[in-house]
């Protein structure tokens, strides 16, 4: 393909936009909020999801990265991921991204063989589709792991504006708040190569939460 500055790629793959089913999706935060989260903690929330889950969603996603450029299988990573992530809701809800993001990779990227090899993959997470799309495009390590922690931010911000009465002003700030902490995240994550080194950061109240909320019957998000 023909030479995309980085920036602008992350732009793109970060745009709440995509066809890849981003905007059915909270990051947790509907089911918190139905278990009494309230606007004041949504930042601490952030922070939480990015000491845990986008440890893991990152660390995934850089390890699949380096697989790829190496030609290495990318099924240890599958089960690393699925190991750190003990939600059934959770793996599910991430199975159904990754789709919808290899859906989108291969109109793009149709001839890519790191896209071909994710679209082939059974049970593929999002952090592995993600990476099939960041080897096709020549994205790094450290701009994949900033990536996914950005996602995850503004995913937050995005829904409490559907959940909780606020101003958009201030989920900008929470998002414009939370950049170090997502830079810090990426720095952490970037040198991995092995899927035993995949962070394995526990949130077990946010898994109790994904488990409930699946079952509801009242929902905007499916997680």
């Amino acid at each position: 393909m023909d030479h995309v500055p980085t920036d602008l790629l992350l732009m793109l793959l970060a745009d709440a936009r995509l066809p890849v089913a981003g905007h059915t999706q909270s990051a947790g935060l509907e089911a918190a909020v139905q278990h009494g989260l309230t606007s004041v903690e949504v930042p601490a929330y952030l922070s939480a999801r990015l000491a845990t889950t986008v440890r893991v969603e990152a660390g995934t996603a850089v390890v699949a990265l380096h697989r790829l450029t190496h030609g290495l299988p990318l099924e240890p990573v599958v089960a690393a991921w699925a190991a750190r992530t003990p939600s059934h809701a959770l793996r599910r809800s991430s199975r159904a991204q990754g789709r919808a993001m290899n859906r989108l990779s291969t109109r793009l990227w149709a001839d890519d063989a790191a896209v071909l090899r994710v679209h082939g993959l059974d049970g593929c997470p999002r952090a592995v589709a993600v990476a099939g799309a960041a080897a096709a495009t020549g994205l790094d390590a450290s701009s994949l792991a900033r990536l996914v922690g950005y996602d995850d931010v503004q995913t937050v911000a995005s829904a409490s504006l559907k959940l909780l009465p606020l101003d958009p002003a201030e989920t900008t700030a929470w998002v414009h708040d939370a950049l170090p902490e997502v830079a810090a995240v990426a720095a952490d994550v970037a040198p991995l190569t092995d899927p035993r080194d995949i962070p394995a950061a526990a949130a077990p109240q946010t898994e109790v939460w994904a488990q409930a909320h699946a079952r509801s019957t009242r929902r905007l998000f499916s997680a």
